[in-house]
């Protein structure tokens, strides 16, 4: 018989929404998900979202109170939870950034208060030890790092990409340095490495996902496998987040398809960087650290490579099987 877990529906293309999607899915023959929906990315007006949607959700969580079974959650809705319920939750925090906030100044009152109840959940993960520190730091002891997981035999079938195909499709000539700038969304950077690229010849910034910043670059909002392709087309990774993040997906993504990258070693990214061994971006030379990057060994890309591969679905689901195992 199937376990009960209820979770958030994991709508979205965030990394937050990939991390509970994938969750959902390698867990599937052992549990049963029942969601609720997440109404945060509903609204087209940002100012005060998160508390329409906590709001709105209110009824549905008070519907749970009676509920059996256990609870994997990420949103400021925990707050609605009972201490019973909050008893059988997992925490799962990806990052605490004040930049986000929509509802301010309310809102950082609310994380404040998310993290004094923090400790009376069975167990709260994080995506990168950077934020597990951060947390016990507060005060909150029963905390965990489950990594980013990958699909490796999707990997592998985008590493086996003609790149020279893939390359032609994006309209990037021999002569050409492709450089990666992740997705072009606000405070991931994007917009500081296009100025400090711009002008440089040879080089070409891409940048991929919805552009909510308006950059003007070679961008690219495409599915999936075709944003497989342009990371395989690319040369060199460029990741310089003002914001704190737990692990980028997109970085480590771009390191699986063999870029060597440079990363701002801010919050969770330092833990990426550390641990794939990447240096990093210095904008003063920016487009000669590109050129050294691009020349970059196969043997460094390998090595990697190898330090995610490890984080595939099986170490995810087995992780994660435990943990819920436990917490029931």
């Amino acid at each position: 018989m199937k376990r009960v877990v209820y979770s958030m529906e994991p709508v979205g293309r965030t990394g937050g929404r990939v991390y509970l999607r994938m969750l959902h899915e390698v867990t599937a023959d052992d549990v049963e998900w029942r969601t609720v929906p997440d109404h945060k990315r509903t609204y087209r007006v940002r100012r005060w979202r998160k508390l329409r949607h906590l709001a709105r959700l209110a009824p549905s969580i008070r519907a749970l109170q009676g509920s059996t079974g256990t609870f994997v959650w990420d949103d400021l809705s925990l707050l609605l939870f009972t201490p019973e319920m909050r008893a059988r939750t997992v925490f799962l925090l990806h990052h605490y950034e004040p930049l986000q906030h929509d509802s301010a100044p309310v809102e950082a009152m609310l994380w404040e208060r998310l993290f004094r109840v923090l400790p009376e959940c069975a167990a709260v993960v994080c995506v990168a030890p950077y934020w597990a520190d951060q947390l016990r730091a507060r005060g909150v002891r029963s905390v965990r790092v489950i990594y980013n997981a990958f699909d490796m035999t999707e990997i592998e079938q985008a590493r086996g990409y003609d790149r020279a195909e893939c390359r032609a499709e994006f309209g990037l000539t021999p002569d050409v340095i492709g450089v990666y700038a992740g997705k072009a969304v606000h405070w991931k950077g994007t917009e500081e490495v296009s100025a400090a690229l711009s002008g440089a010849p040879g080089l070409r910034v891409i940048t991929s996902g919805s552009n909510t910043i308006g950059l003007d670059s070679a961008h690219y909002d495409v599915e999936r496998e075709r944003y497989l392709r342009l990371l395989r087309a690319c040369d060199v990774g460029v990741f310089l987040p003002r914001m704190r993040e737990g692990w980028s997906r997109c970085a480590a993504e771009a390191l699986l398809l063999g870029l060597p990258c440079l990363i701002r070693p801010v919050a969770g990214l330092g833990d990426l960087a550390a641990l794939t061994g990447q240096p990093a971006p210095d904008l003063r030379r920016l487009p000669a650290q590109v050129q050294e990057r691009a020349a970059a060994g196969h043997t460094e890309a390998e090595a990697a490579y190898e330090a995610l591969a490890r984080f595939d679905l099986d170490h995810f689901g087995n992780a994660w099987g435990a943990l819920l195992a436990k917490v029931a």
